[in-house]
């Protein structure tokens, strides 16, 4: 079997770290604290040795090296490891709320100012706005290590993001060069404000008012609810991106518009008019998790806004920010599968408990450690499998964010639409799938721990609640399926066009690689899988035009099936990379590269007869969902 070391923590991390370097910013006693090293090795596997990221980047025109790719990783890692997990359990108390003002956990706030002072949040900001003009997929991997590390605390940054490209792309000039140069510094945040009590997932029921005034800009009324980080005491200033309707706006998502709305008015100097909030918050959410993030109820009472875009094109333009937010949401996910696996092997290497099954491994002890038996493995793998997969994809992806903002820049839109669009196929896959899958790897977290996992100060159940919203927010899982079958797929122009280019790829890499001994068993199943997903694709469309039903009925068992076969592309190319590299490894470096093969042996061999169920589950049809009448769901008279 595969090597404990190489289940996700270096040899280093098998015990429980001492956290006395950081305990001013945690000041509640009594936590077993969870820790996390940023696997930089796995890190460099992907972006050096399967995608070849310094070569992508010269093509784009980026000047960065390797050498340069190493000190801004080896930069963010270290900040994820000594000031973010250590913070991470401390922000569990939440924030406090009094009088319209929200105080964020202990330490954040100054965790923050390291971060905007060290040009974190400008990183992929062009240089003309203050930025550093580095690469989108650079930026990425600076995000995954510190969303890892602390995801709550990420969240405030993580939404600049979006906030900073929905501006470059769709805001005028004027508006650039007055509020990018202060979000790219991180004195400026930026948050998305779409929800209203009515309006959740549908937004055809926004109800948000937009008047015009005479001097060009906007007067917003209304309130938005569940809007994450809308209020805080890190930043100077808070750019609301807003969904409201124009006076004489087409009813449903025809009439939505996008407009700017700071929390401080920016005077024609720059300065800020603290003197009077332009929009307020009337009270906090109080959640299950992810508690250190402010959940904030946003009031617009004729607050000052500015138009982003075209009238009534508010959707299409706020689709940047939530893409954005979808590919963060990603993050989240593979970020609570690595932080679940990273605590729970150094644990189930320590804790004995009765001898394993092949026989007494560790007689002079009291028990065997846990890691010896099959089931506790059969878990840890399966975080790891997923974790180191999902990755994989999403670096995938970064190179494609690359490319669409080169485009961006040049100005050429068919290329900018033709990237956009290819990662619109991967993003309900990285969203819907990973973030449903990071909850089975939470829940193997706890497991593992047995009864310790169910207690707070260990940390772990803090995890599963902290993912739990990432299968709700930006979209539902449902949501994400509909969007998968439904909008990129079966409606596209032409039908299927997407799911053609990819599906051809997947096969062209298995056409190339049947030969190969060592990955022929692989490739046969992935080809077979790629094939099945297209027929269950076109008999999904033939059969819609007579069940008008099928779509919702089966589109998360296809978001399943979708997500599995594209998880298991990405374990065939890193084992063919590792089978590549194997022969003239190091010692070190072999042990590395035989584990990627045998975690991609077990995600063959295991985790992918999973397709099975939802292959036959989303042939079944809408007729088993919608024959029972509603009241009989849950009769209780």
């Amino acid at each position: 079997g595969i090597n404990a070391e190489y289940m996700g923590t270096p040899s280093e991390c098998l015990f429980f770290f001492e956290m006395q370097r950081v305990a001013k910013l945690t000041t509640r006693p009594g936590l077993r604290y969870l820790t996390y090293r940023p696997r930089i090795r796995d890190l460099n596997f992907l972006l050096h040795e399967v995608y070849n990221y310094e070569k992508h980047y010269t093509k784009l025109g980026y000047d960065v090296n390797r050498e340069t790719m190493d000190s801004i990783l080896g930069e963010a890692a270290k900040f994820a490891e000594e000031a973010l997990i250590p913070a991470y359990q401390a922000g569990d108390a939440g924030c406090g709320f009094k009088n319209g003002e929200v105080t964020t956990p202990p330490g954040w706030k100054d965790i923050y100012q390291q971060f905007a002072e060290a040009g974190w949040q400008g990183m992929a900001l062009p240089e003309k706005y203050g930025g550093q003009g580095l690469p989108q997929s650079l930026s990425l991997a600076k995000t995954e290590m510190m969303a890892t590390a602390n995801w709550p605390w990420g969240m405030y940054p993580g939404l600049s993001i979006g906030a900073i490209e929905t501006i470059d792309l769709h805001g005028t000039e004027e508006m650039k060069q007055t509020y990018l140069p202060q979000m790219a510094t991180g004195r400026w945040t930026g948050v998305m404000d779409l929800t209203e009590a009515q309006a959740g997932t549908d937004l055809n029921q926004v109800k948000t008012k937009a008047i015009p005034a005479p001097d060009g800009t906007y007067r917003i009324t209304g309130e938005k609810i569940f809007i994450s980080c809308g209020e805080h005491d890190m930043s100077d200033n808070i750019i609301h991106i807003v969904l409201a309707r124009l006076p004489d706006a087409p009813p449903g998502t025809r009439g939505i518009s996008l407009f700017l709305v700071p929390k401080y008015i920016v005077n024609p100097d720059g300065s800020l008019d603290t003197s009077k909030k332009n929009c307020v918050c009337s009270s906090i959410e109080h959640k299950m998790g992810i508690k250190g993030a402010c959940t904030s109820v946003m009031v617009f009472n004729e607050s000052v806004g500015y138009l982003i875009g075209q009238p009534n094109k508010g959707l299409k333009h706020m689709f940047t920010f939530m893409n954005m937010a979808r590919l963060g949401t990603a993050i989240q996910g593979i970020g609570t599968m690595e932080l679940a696996l990273q605590n729970a092997v150094p644990y189930a290497r320590e804790r004995m408990s009765m001898r394993s099954l092949s026989g007494t491994k560790e007689p002079n002890k009291a028990g065997d450690r846990i890691i010896h038996h099959s089931d506790v493995r059969r878990m840890l793998l399966i975080q790891k499998a997923m974790a180191e997969g999902g990755r994989c994809l999403l670096y995938r992806v970064g190179q494609l964010a690359d490319k669409f903002m080169v485009a961006h820049e040049k100005g050429d839109e068919k290329e900018r639409n033709r990237y956009e669009d290819e990662m619109g196929l991967y993003t309900p896959i990285l969203k819907g799938f990973l973030t449903e899958l990071s909850q089975e790897a939470a829940y193997y977290g706890i497991q593992v721990y047995g009864g310790h996992g169910f207690i707070k100060e260990w940390g772990m159940e803090q995890i599963a609640r902290d993912a739990r919203i990432s299968t709700l927010y930006e979209g539902t899982t449902g949501v994400q399926a509909l969007d998968l079958l439904g909008r990129k797929l079966l409606t596209s122009k032409p039908p299927l066009r997407l799911l053609y280019g990819y599906t051809k790829e997947i096969l062209g890499f298995c056409s190339a690689n049947l030969t190969n001994p060592k990955l022929a068993p692989m490739v046969l199943k992935l080809t077979k899988l790629t094939l099945q997903w297209w027929a269950l694709t076109l008999n999904i469309l033939a059969r819609a035009s007579r069940d008008k039903e099928i779509v919702g009925a089966a589109s998360v068992d296809y978001l399943f099936f979708s997500g599995y076969v594209t998880i298991a592309h990405q374990w065939a190319v890193m084992a063919a990379k590792a089978h590549e590299k194997l022969p003239k490894a190091t010692s070190e470096d072999a042990d590395f590269y035989k584990a990627k093969i045998q975690t991609a042996e077990f995600y063959y061999q295991y985790i992918l007869n999973r397709t099975a169920f939802h292959s036959k589950a989303l042939k079944a049809g809408s007729k088993i969902h919608q024959q029972i009448k509603e009241e009989w769901i849950c009769r209780t008279e």
